[in-house]
């Protein structure tokens, strides 16, 4: 297990890494001290060629409840600059995350509020238990809503519509609500919620490692591409590339062979 102060990073099953938010006394609250741990557990995953999925998860009955508000009283007493370089690092940590070359699997347990909104966000796949809620919290305590990605990530998880609504209020998503509105994929029982995130990275897993990073970034990039025909570019090229690699014969061997494939690189 590696060594954070905010976080708890394990590696439970082949494959599969699990990020642990870890201040349960304050529902996880985030503080710079995280920021900063973000950044350096980013770079430890991208440098992990074992590590295939990511599940992110809060410790206690919290997600993540946004930035801590002894933390954020301090903000006032920055200049300018020293503001505009701290939101840089802060954003650029969830930018981070959601660059990551593995799938991101976010196991919502509890209130996800403000950076707790955008740590679930940056998760390619989201799932919560019923006691999950979401809110623009940003927008309560004086702020804008646009934040750590906020504005970029949610309409195109919700569409532009329920995003405004969401950010303009600052208004309690619950988790059946979430699911309606394609906020999460699904609700699961709380007893059953890392259950059903460490089945379903294993089910990526078990693809290749190629395959499902470039699947990744042809989502990220073509949810934005101006046409069709520069979408099918891009997938042109992946696929081109993936056909180049032993595990793209592998799989195709395995599958003929009606075994589990032995897979080499990421």
């Amino acid at each position: 297990m590696s060594d954070y102060r905010t976080f708890t990073l394990e590696r439970p099953q082949p494959g599969v890494a699990l990020l642990t938010l870890n201040r349960p006394e304050r529902l996880n609250a985030i503080t710079f001290e995280m920021f900063d741990e973000m950044h350096a557990v980013c770079d430890e995953l991208t440098a992990d060629q074992d590590a295939r999925v990511l599940i992110i998860t809060g410790k206690g009955r919290g997600f993540c409840s946004g930035l801590d508000l002894d933390e954020a009283l301090t903000l006032p007493d920055m200049s300018p600059h020293e503001m505009m370089l701290g939101q840089q690092r802060w954003g650029g940590a969830f930018a981070k995350f959601h660059e990551l070359p593995q799938p991101v699997i976010a196991a919502v347990n509890g209130p996800a509020a403000g950076g707790g909104l955008g740590f679930a966000l940056v998760a390619d796949i989201r799932l919560a238990s019923p006691a999950a809620t979401f809110n623009a919290a940003f927008v309560r305590i004086g702020l804008s809503a646009g934040d750590v990605g906020v504005s970029w990530s949610l309409p195109r998880v919700v569409g532009l519509g329920r995003a405004a609504e969401i950010m303009l209020t600052g208004r309690f998503v619950d988790a059946e609500e979430a699911e309606r509105i394609g906020l999460v994929n699904r609700v699961v029982p709380a007893e059953e919620l890392l259950d059903e995130a460490f089945e379903m990275a294993a089910l990526i897993a078990r693809n290749s490692p190629f395959g499902v990073t470039m699947t990744k970034r042809v989502l990220n990039s073509n949810v934005d591409a101006g046409s069709l025909s520069q979408a099918i570019e891009l997938e042109n090229r992946g696929q081109t590339l993936a056909t180049r690699g032993a595990d793209f014969l592998e799989a195709l061997s395995s599958f003929r062979d009606k075994r589990a494939p032995q897979f080499t690189a990421r």
